[in-house]
């Protein structure tokens, strides 16, 4: 199983961690508009909550000038989730007017595995900072994802190991059009992810995401209906690239995808931990490889039990 790990830039920037109160003294600062900044609290023994640690950012930081916010970890992310950071981030609006991107719950598994991190409603972040152009968000236990209004957003992640159907929907219903970039991590249904195909249709066919070209519906159990979907979808059309990595994608889904609409336009298909046998993948290397595009067909990852008689597969990133 692999794992998401610390974002390392977002906005174009570097992400820098905001010094704890004991390193404070000993960590100069760079200028403000130069990194994005990640803001955090140990997860299981802080003497600082995250909104006291936000406190001390705004007061040492020229906040007119940043860029991109990274949220951490907060206090018992595994019980609670972040309302008090998403009412502190909004009550800074009027000090954050260059604010462009925001990324709320980077933790790696030590911190908190990602199926326990609690999640809120989203939308007041996306309906407060109109000016966003990337937003992203880690953890699917409580996340609601109502359908929004966003002019200037270009790049959507959502990293789950479950993601809600009604999130889902919402993501689908979501009238999104400068959005060039769109992650969602659908996850499996042991940890909450009970979206159907139906669910993700209205963004296969593409029409509230006129400027869409990077496509990522990944890290699905469902993965081989995603891609008999995708293999007809009107949206791949104007697609750069099309990640339909990290799922249970087997020879069903491969198939699929070779006899639906071609794909020789893309300039990256992604389809990392897979289950293909060794024919098709010779296959997908053969008709797309051969045609210019960049092929990720890695499948080390993805293993498979069987109990029984029955073979049983995994998703990369579950709990």
């Amino acid at each position: 199983m692999s794992y998401p790990r610390h974002l390392k830039e977002s906005c174009g920037l570097p992400v820098f961690d905001f010094p704890t109160p004991e390193d404070a003294d000993t960590t100069p600062l760079p200028a403000a508009d130069a990194v994005a900044w990640r803001i955090s609290c140990d997860n299981y023994d802080s003497e600082e909550s995250w909104t006291e640690a936000f406190a001390r950012f705004t007061a040492a930081v020229d906040t007119a000038l940043v860029r991109a916010i990274v949220v951490g970890s907060w206090e018992d992310a595994y019980e609670t989730g972040p309302e008090e950071i998403i009412g502190a981030l909004l009550d800074a609006r009027p000090r954050l007017p260059a604010l462009r991107g925001l990324f709320l719950g980077d933790m790696e598994s030590e911190q908190c595995e990602i199926s326990w991190i609690n999640q809120s409603d989203v939308g007041p972040l996306l309906d407060g900072f109109p000016e966003l152009e990337e937003f992203g968000v880690r953890g699917g236990s409580g996340l609601v994802f109502p359908a929004v209004t966003h002019h200037k957003l270009r790049a959507l992640t959502v990293e789950t190991g479950g993601m809600p159907a009604e999130a889902v929907r919402g993501v689908a219903a979501s009238d999104l059009p400068a959005l060039e970039h769109l992650d969602l991590w659908l996850g499996t249904s042991g940890y909450g992810g009970d979206a159907a195909i139906t669910d993700v249709a209205p963004v296969l066919d593409g029409d509230r995401l006129p400027r869409l070209r990077h496509l990522g519906l990944r890290n699905s159990d469902i993965q081989d209906e995603i891609a008999t979907a995708v293999a007809s979808a009107p949206v791949v059309a104007r697609l750069e690239t099309l990640d339909l990595s990290m799922g249970v994608l087997t020879e069903q889904g491969g198939a699929a995808l070779l006899a639906g609409q071609p794909l020789t336009h893309l300039k990256k298909l992604d389809l990392h931990h897979n289950y293909l046998g060794a024919p098709l993948r010779e296959r997908l290397q053969e008709v797309l490889g051969g045609a210019g595009v960049t092929l990720d067909l890695d499948h080390g990852h993805a293993d498979e039990d069987e109990d029984d008689g029955r073979v049983w597969r995994y998703v990369a990133v579950g709990e």
